[in-house]
């Protein structure tokens, strides 16, 4: 799995002009999934996120987790992560998993992270979706469960 995580003030997901989700202090987080996934990715990068200590302490220092703040997380399908733009000039997304399966780790990964206490919120899956987020700091990383297992 990969991540591309952005710190937020607010962040919000409109589909044919309506919101369909929308959250306060937290994370943005574009997930793409590889054929190669599984339960394990899920695990790993749902445990991560929730305490990655992205979010500034008392000092100002990165120190505390959505967990320590409770914070939210927003996650946002986007199998554009496994874009390869190495050859030619339109971009191959074979490295993506197809629909049924990311569909499905997605919405694992969305139940692992609320089992572990953080308010969740998510887009719609393989919907044109409007993103938009006020982005604190700016702070954005990016995660990927590959050679991390």
């Amino acid at each position: 799995m990969r991540a591309v995580l952005q710190r937020v003030r607010k962040s919000s997901v409109s589909v044919s002009g309506e919101v369909v989700g929308e959250i306060g202090g937290g994370i943005l987080a574009l997930m793409a999934v590889a054929p190669g996934d599984s339960e394990r990715e899920v695990r790993y990068m749902a445990e991560k996120i929730s305490n990655l200590r992205i979010f500034p302490d008392e000092s100002g220092k990165m120190n505390r987790s959505l967990l320590d703040t409770g914070g939210e997380i927003f996650v946002v399908s986007q199998f554009t992560l496994y874009g390869d733009c190495r050859k030619g000039r339109r971009p191959s997304f074979t490295a993506a998993a197809p629909a049924g399966q990311a569909g499905t780790l997605i919405e694992r990964f969305i139940e692992e992270v609320k089992s572990l206490g953080v308010k969740t919120a998510a887009g719609r899956f393989s919907a044109m979706m409007e993103v938009e987020l006020i982005n604190d700091g700016p702070v954005t990383l990016i995660l990927d469960s590959e050679g991390a297992l």
